[in-house]
């Protein structure tokens, strides 16, 4: 019906806008874009006018001659700061689609021009996830963008809950808000090192790996027949590129952020150059699946950023 149309229309532009900003805003902090130009903040303390306002020629946007002379004509009218800081930030988006198309999607025009961004408004989304989160939360941290996507799905999660205990069932829109589980740190660690750690070791017993598991178990005594069944696996030889590491519910993607870390370690021993293990990683290693797109966008996002943390070129490449 029209009610539920339009709902699902709000919710796709929210949570593609909020996608976005949260990407952008880690970018900008770890020195990623494209331009090093800061698209939500700037890098002079106390100044709230993004850098990208203060310097759009310099940002690397592709702008053809009419839209700088759109940018020129805002820039110069002081009503027209946000309006000039929303096409400069569509713009960013634009650019940004060459070095991540499956978050940086070509959009439908009435995305655009639903969407509301302010950089003049101390209250707005932008000045508040520049305000409010400390800046140092971003730096070489990927996971906090799941972190973020989950208190994002908490009210809607929170709702889907009270009409379940009435005894009503849930539709498949709620589907992801009401299985979207976030794991500590924790367990997820316990998890990839007493799995792909544990893979890696049992094939490797002189590999130096151990050393960083720190939730590892070491195994426990079995019996005669299991034994066997294990020296005879463990016989098998096992190249860093032929481990499948998959979590069937990655969700925005945190136990794969850290198994790629642990496979960075793994490739490392056997003589790897760093520059090229990222992305032997993505192409052999890891793999995902996820009901939820925004979730898929942000594990996505994340494990490009992952890659990027120890190739400084991967994603200009």
């Amino acid at each position: 019906d029209y009610k539920t149309a339009y709902q699902t229309l709000i919710e796709e532009i929210a949570y593609t806008w909020f996608n976005r900003i949260i990407a952008i805003r880690f970018m900008e902090v770890n020195g990623y874009l494209p331009s090093n130009i800061r698209v939500l903040s700037s890098l002079t303390p106390g100044k709230t006018e993004p850098d990208i306002v203060t310097h759009p020629f310099e940002a690397e946007l592709n702008l053809t001659e009419k839209e700088k002379d759109l940018v020129f004509d805002m820039k110069m009218d002081a009503a027209k700061q946000d309006e000039l800081f929303k096409f400069l930030f569509i713009k960013q988006c634009n650019v940004l689609n060459q070095y991540l198309p499956e978050l940086f999607e070509n959009m439908n025009d009435y995305t655009e021009m639903l969407i509301d961004l302010k950089y003049t408004d101390s209250d707005s989304v932008v000045r508040r996830i520049v305000s409010d989160i400390d800046e140092n939360d971003w730096k070489e941290t990927v996971e906090i963008v799941g972190w973020i996507y989950q208190f994002y799905n908490s009210e809607r999660k929170a709702i889907v809950d009270a009409y379940v205990k009435k005894g009503k069932k849930v539709i498949k829109e709620d589907v992801p808000a009401k299985t979207q589980l976030f794991t500590p740190d924790w367990i997820v660690r316990y998890l990839v090192d007493n799995s792909l750690g544990r893979l890696w070791l049992e094939h490797n017993p002189n590999s130096n790996l151990r050393k960083h598991l720190d939730y590892y178990i070491e195994e426990a005594e079995q019996n005669k027949e299991i034994l066997i069944s294990i020296q005879n696996d463990k016989s098998k030889s096992l190249a860093p590129q032929d481990i499948k590491f998959m979590d069937p519910s990655m969700g925005s993607g945190h136990i794969l952020i850290y198994a790629f870390d642990v496979l960075v370690n793994i490739y490392k021993e056997c003589g790897y150059s760093e520059r090229d293990i990222p992305e032997m990683i993505l192409k052999h290693n890891l793999y995902g699946l996820e009901l939820d797109k925004r979730a898929y966008q942000l594990a996505y996002f994340s494990l490009m950023m992952k890659a990027r943390q120890y190739d400084k070129n991967y994603i200009k490449d």
